[in-house]
């Protein structure tokens, strides 16, 4: 049965702001609400579940930025774990029937990367940084609690990216110069990280698509089921770049900042998104030049 009403954490935040729209056309006849409450409150965070009863709820909220958690590790764990569990153990108590989505992060996985081979639900998780490790904590602890009897679904998405986006994340950052250079607003260099690596991006709207398969399946999954969020495919930060300034017509000097490196980045990053293609038939459709022209667009207009 479709869900009749549905709650979103941190709904106002960038994947919210898509999220909604996307749960409103996949769910026209459900009540779906921002839940609009500080998660480090547990007693709010009862107040509003038990008062609205909800039949899923999709916990977005977070401190998601990795940055921002490696430069306030203690909000970040406060949040991203102790919240997460506030929300869980007030579905148990105040609307046991309630799927919870926890949205949780590839971070999670960290060390496994080097490998370098696609992962799977299976891979070990070995956080490398305060953010995947945050979220690996909150992922575990959630899935203990199906245990209990949260119907939890954990969705471990890969990179994700859009108009809308902060640009303290690389696509909108490069964007966001390459706009400025376009208008003649910025001299025409760029200020980059690392170039090298690679990584597996999908549009932030496919990965909200994934999320509402999941709550229109939910009676079909096994409760504490983890589903990989992934295209499959990697693409070289370098590559990026390069597409965005050919997109904008416009050439630059690259200049790399030693502030925008990430002392723990792995070479290589792929997800093995099988698992969410057999159990949601879902599979990323937005055309990555697409996202990377609508990014642009969003940024020139900003």
């Amino acid at each position: 049965m479709p869900p009749r009403t549905i709650l979103v954490t941190g709904a106002s935040g960038f994947v919210g702001r898509i999220l909604l729209p996307a749960l409103r056309q996949a769910f026209p006849h459900a009540d779906i609400r921002d839940a609009a409450v500080d998660i480090t409150d547990a007693a709010a965070v009862a107040t509003t579940i038990a008062a609205a009863r909800p039949d899923a709820l999709v916990h977005l909220a977070a401190i998601a930025a990795p940055g921002d958690a490696r430069a306030d590790p203690a909000k970040a764990w406060r949040v991203n774990l102790h919240g997460s569990l506030n929300v869980g153990r007030a579905i148990l108590d105040g609307a046991p029937g309630c799927t919870m989505l926890f949205v949780s992060s590839s971070e999670a996985y960290g060390a496994s990367f080097r490998s370098n081979l696609p992962l799977d639900e299976r891979a070990v998780l070995a956080p490398l940084g305060t953010y995947g490790a945050t979220k690996a904590a909150a992922d575990l602890a959630l899935g203990a609690m199906a245990a209990e009897g949260l119907r939890v679904i954990r969705a471990r998405p890969f990179n994700h990216t859009g108009p809308g986006q902060s640009d303290t994340y690389v696509v909108p950052a490069f964007a966001g110069q390459v706009a400025r250079i376009a208008a003649g607003l910025q001299d025409p260099v760029m200020q980059v990280g690392a170039l090298h690596p690679l990584r597996d991006f999908l549009d932030v709207r496919d990965v909200c698509a994934a999320y509402a398969a999941i709550l229109a399946r939910a009676d079909t999954l096994t409760p504490g089921t983890v589903l990989n969020i992934a295209s499959g495919h990697m693409r070289r930060i370098g590559d990026i770049l390069q597409d965005l300034l050919d997109a904008a017509g416009v050439t630059a000097e690259i200049r790399t900042e030693p502030a925008k490196l990430r002392p723990t980045d792995v070479a290589q990053v792929c997800g093995d998104a099988s698992l969410a293609h057999r159990l949601l038939d879902w599979q990323p459709r937005i055309p990555w030049r697409q996202t990377l022209e609508d990014v642009l667009a969003g940024c020139r207009a900003a």
